[in-house]
């Protein structure tokens, strides 16, 4: 039967709705939960996160795609408690953002036993819940270069995708040549692999999306909003409009089913004060009405963000 993970339990893909596919509930690196300067309470976290994700539904989001991973702040019981409050589905992920984040015990794991540690979260449950990963975080570490760390952690995500029929994502879409011949060692199909921050200003250059693309993989534009017109812009920025033809550039050339869009923003930050302003609404604030002056009709924006996330995300058997 096809189906989605969510915490609250496995739902019909024609449940989801609206995806946001790329966004936190709060991150971190690992150790933040113990920095003094920005440790939050529950009440606290409740209080920046509840707002936004009930503004997400009033605006027509139907399920937000949790990127968090393994070591960096994921919080399975207080997913499930805003996912109730809100109504919003949320989809947990098992993995990690990048080699470089993992902690020393997993720094040191073969490929069986992070595969292994893969599909227990999302057969069994995360943390000692029942509830079940929905996707598969895999990253390249700083200096956008694999490192060999994250190409055991690629091989072992590939290897628990095909035994579990969940989908992975990328943080980041650089070095993608070491990642292409894992994907194809695996005989993983390319469709079921989203290559994330393709949209990023810093990645712009490193990014060989013709071999992605040709291979049958998604590109993730899922950086919206991280413009350099704000007032404090991030490092990884970029011009509103150029990200924008960017991203429109491939719907013209035909490649909307392999697209799809997010805003990677962080409804809480941990450790960090994160950006100023950048919500997940920016997708209906800023994103969805741009797209429509540059003349996407609603058929097309219903297909990146409802129809595409739908088949990525859908777990057949």
């Amino acid at each position: 039967m096809a189906r989605v993970n969510t915490v609250l339990g496995a739902i019909a893909p024609e449940e989801l709705g609206f995806v946001a596919v790329h966004e936190h509930i709060g991150y971190g690196m690992p150790g933040s939960e113990l920095d003094t300067q920005w440790w939050k309470s529950p009440e606290q976290r409740y209080e920046e996160t509840v707002p936004k994700l009930r503004l997400f539904h009033e605006n027509g989001g139907g399920t937000f795609v949790d990127a968090t991973g393994i070591c960096n702040g994921r919080d399975i019981p207080y997913y499930q408690s805003l996912s109730e409050k809100t109504g919003v589905h949320i989809v947990a992920c098992t993995g990690f953002v990048g080699g470089d984040t993992a902690l020393k015990y997993f720094a040191e794991a073969s490929v069986d036993y992070l595969r292994r540690q893969f599909v227990h979260e999302i057969t069994v449950g995360i943390q000692g819940s029942a509830a079940k990963a929905g996707i598969i975080k895999v990253g390249v570490s700083r200096g956008f270069r694999m490192k060999e760390l994250d190409l055991r952690i690629y091989r072992a995500a590939a290897q628990a995708s095909l035994e579990t029929g969940v989908p992975i994502f990328t943080h980041l879409a650089v070095d993608v040549e070491p990642a292409l011949t894992i994907f194809a060692e695996e005989q993983l199909p390319l469709d079921r692999v989203l290559f994330g921050h393709a949209d990023d200003g810093v990645s712009q250059g490193k990014v060989n999306q013709q071999a992605i693309l040709a291979a049958g993989g998604r590109l993730g534009f899922d950086t919206f909003g991280y413009d350099l017109e704000l007032p404090d812009p991030p490092f990884w920025g970029r011009h509103r409009d150029e990200r924008l033809e960017h991203f429109l550039s491939l719907v013209r050339a035909g490649h909307v089913d392999q697209l799809l869009a997010s805003a990677d923003a962080n409804c809480s930050p941990l450790g960090w004060p994160g950006v100023k302003g950048h919500t997940v609404n920016y997708l209906f604030e800023q994103l969805i009405p741009s797209l429509r002056d540059a003349g996407v009709d609603d058929a097309t924006i219903h297909r990146i963000f409802v129809t595409n996330p739908a088949g990525f995300l859908t777990i057949d058997g």
